[in-house]
């Protein structure tokens, strides 16, 4: 995200997630993910989910079943730790998978993916 005065650009994987949390709004609660660095002295302080966790995450209206999603656009391609992640998830049968559009992201949601 780069900030100008007041004016805030987004990237497109950011407009994107918007896209697809308002997208599923009628079928699921979906929360975003939110990490940041910042330097201390001479180091960095992390905080937030581990490395590799899904962009977005919430549950299903209709039975509360979770569900876990990596946005990614038409070029993004997943990390090491985020397929390890979304794997780890669907062997526990956590809803989770890659959405590129708000429809992949419905599909996951509902269990078809």
């Amino acid at each position: 995200m780069h900030i100008k005065k007041e004016l805030i650009i987004l990237n497109d994987e950011t407009i994107l997630q918007n896209e697809i949390r308002l997208g599923v709004s009628d079928i699921a609660v979906t929360f975003r993910t939110n990490n940041f660095a910042t330097k201390m002295g001479d180091r960095y302080m992390k905080s937030g989910l581990p490395k590799g966790f899904p962009d977005i995450f919430g549950y299903r209206k209709s039975d509360k079943q979770f569900f876990a999603i990596e946005i990614k656009t038409a070029t993004g391609r997943p990390s090491k730790e985020q397929k390890e992640i979304l794997k780890s998830f669907k062997e526990q049968g956590v809803l989770s998978g890659i959405a590129r559009s708000v429809e992949d992201a419905r599909r996951i949601i509902c269990g078809q993916q």
